[in-house]
């Protein structure tokens, strides 16, 4: 990571604005960086952050494109669980970033985002640009999937909501919030410094404490069930936590079902692990929960709809869930998926549920691994085969077991069967919206958030969700992060290939075109000149198992270099059973 990237000239600063307060605020926040992609609305405050604060705490993070900003902040919330700040400029830039924080507000994490308007006096405003980019409630675009908003009117008000909005974005259930400035207000002058809120007088407020009463019940339910099964959603990155729930399983001889959506929560490999990690419920894991006589959800995204592709019998099996999710609920946004039963809900974080109820039996330290955890099984491959996704998978597998690495994200098509995650940092899931584009962005920000960490941060992304992103990596590029993906470029829309295969089975009609339209070929796209244009190392594209075993080697040592490496691997299209059924099934 560069050090000595846009360090500015010093600045006479003994004139005062706004907008320096409100960078001086910012700073004070905490934030490291600020992921932002200039703007006029906010041209007061892009020069208080360079000139005034001389571009360091907070750092810009110079993005391409105003979604890129939002999905950098992201994943490095995946990583840390605290925010970053991101800017955008006015309606229009708000209209870009919108799929993104929609996929932000659907993956519970925290982001401060701060927009601005034009002059709201409309006496101020320029001709024709001020007028279209000044907007009457410029929040209403995102406030079904935003946590709170506010568009204040003066500095002081400006001050406060950024405070409010920086306890409010970091308080369970995590989700962004959005402060809109006046453009007036940044670039009034003021004649000293205001006395800023004071973050010691407006802490977070504390989840109330998992009660000795409520870990009584739940361990209740779990010395009389025979046969209990966890689902782990979204759970922390800490190793004290996933030590803790590997105890906890143990303990109560308890299996375990995980989902790639959301990061790693518990080993794969492990023996009370079952079925594979799966966007859909693996077949595997459905006969188990439906075999169970209690189920505990642990923050699982859609329990509902999990019990009922399972089977679930709801009047013999008992059910418990544990989530704050429930607080964020609204009727534009349907992500709280559907109706789930429940015999005991209770509103709490689930990991200190689970610190409770081993504290309740003694396993205060979360000592675990007590049972044998599986080797991961490596298929050996001809070098001159075609590359699928399975075999990729195994190929990727066996080129970083010298590594500690990080997979930032993986493609729709993975095998989750292919997944050993053995820590918090194994994996850090997808993006929550399901929005394509999201990939690149996201996989910068996780890659930032664990620079210096030791691990090596690895994404696998899809060639459309690439496409779409691509720029992103030019700010991966510009600061030296060091990031590893691989492009797993089946050259098709293919999920959607899946989807109209459905379509002309059941309706009687040609399978064969269902490549038309979905098909990103003739001409081919060149992913890796794509990526060497934004400044990073690239290879390929890889076609074979031998290629693509010596471009592996390459790439990791140049990624270790610290460089944005980019591997275009051409896989053959394919999906697992369990995805393309929950992918089509109505």
């Amino acid at each position: 990571m560069r050090d000595d990237l846009d360090r500015p000239v010093p600045s006479d600063i003994s004139r005062l604005f706004g907008s320096d307060a409100i960078a001086e605020m910012l700073r004070r926040l905490g934030t490291p960086y600020v992921a932002l992609n200039p703007g006029s609305s906010f041209r007061g405050l892009h020069d208080s952050l360079v000139n005034y604060l001389g571009n360091r705490n907070p750092q810009i993070l110079l993005c391409l494109h105003e979604e890129h900003a939002v999905a950098i902040a992201h994943g490095w919330a995946k990583v840390t669980g605290t925010p970053l700040a991101v800017i955008l400029h006015a309606n229009v830039g708000l209209m870009h970033a919108s799929m993104a924080i929609y996929n932000a507000w659907c993956d519970r994490v925290p982001m401060m985002i701060f927009g601005a308007t034009g002059p709201v006096d409309a006496a101020k405003r320029r001709p024709w640009i001020d007028w279209i980019h000044t907007s009457r409630d410029q929040a209403a675009i995102i406030r079904p999937y935003v946590k709170w908003d506010d568009q204040p009117a003066s500095l002081e008000a400006s001050l406060s909501s950024m405070l409010r909005s920086s306890v409010i974005t970091e308080t369970a259930p995590k989700a962004p919030t959005y402060v809109c400035f006046d453009v007036s207000v940044q670039e009034e002058q003021i004649e000293e410094m205001p006395v800023l809120p004071s973050q010691e007088r407006h802490v977070a407020p504390q989840l109330p404490v998992f009660s000795d009463a409520d870990a009584g019940k739940l361990l209740e339910l779990l010395e009389a069930a025979k046969k209990p099964v966890f689902l782990m959603g979204r759970v922390s990155r800490d190793q004290a936590d996933w030590d803790r729930r590997v105890a906890l399983a143990e303990h109560f001889d308890a299996k375990v079902v995980t989902d790639i959506k959301t990061a790693a929560a518990f080993p794969t490999r492990h023996s009370l692990h079952v079925g594979s990690p799966s966007y859909f419920v693996s077949s595997d894991a459905a006969q188990e929960i439906a075999a169970a006589d209690l189920i505990i959800c642990f923050d699982w995204v859609d329990p509902g709809g999990t019990m009922k592709q399972s089977g679930v019998d709801p009047d013999r099996t008992k059910v418990v869930n544990i989530s704050l999710d429930s607080l964020l609920m609204n009727g534009w946004s349907l992500d709280h998926q559907c109706f789930s039963p429940s015999d005991l809900t209770l509103l709490a974080d689930p990991d200190a549920a689970i610190r409770a109820i081993c504290s309740a039996v003694g396993l205060e330290d979360g000592v675990a691994g007590k049972m044998e955890i599986d080797p991961p099984v490596r298929t050996e491959h001809r070098s001159g085969a075609l590359i699928s996704i399975d075999s990729l998978a195994d190929v990727l597998s066996t080129a970083l077991s010298n590594e500690v690495a990080s997979y930032l994200r993986l493609t729709l098509s993975w095998n989750g069967s292919k997944c050993d995650f053995r820590d918090p940092l194994d994996y850090l899931g997808y993006d929550g919206g399901a929005g394509i584009g999201s990939g690149p962005g996201m996989a910068v920000g996780s890659a930032l958030a664990l620079n210096g960490s030791g691990r090596l941060p690895v994404a696998v992304l899809g060639d459309g969700d690439f496409l779409m992103g691509a720029t992103a990596i030019w700010t991966a590029a510009h600061h030296g992060v060091p990031l590893l993906i691989i492009v797993a470029n089946n050259r098709s829309y293919f999920n959607d290939e899946v989807h109209q295969e459905r379509v002309a089975t059941d309706r009687g009609r040609p399978v064969e075109n269902k490549h038309v339209g979905q098909a990103i070929g003739e001409p081919d796209i060149d992913i890796a000149a794509i990526a060497r244009a934004q400044g990073a190392t690239a290879f390929g594209p890889v076609e074979t198992i031998g290629a693509l075993n010596e471009t592996l080697a390459e790439a990791i040592g140049a990624a270790r270099s610290g460089n944005t490496v980019v591997v275009d691997a051409r896989v053959e299209p394919g999906y697992s059973d369990d995805m393309a059924e929950g992918m089509t099934n109505n």
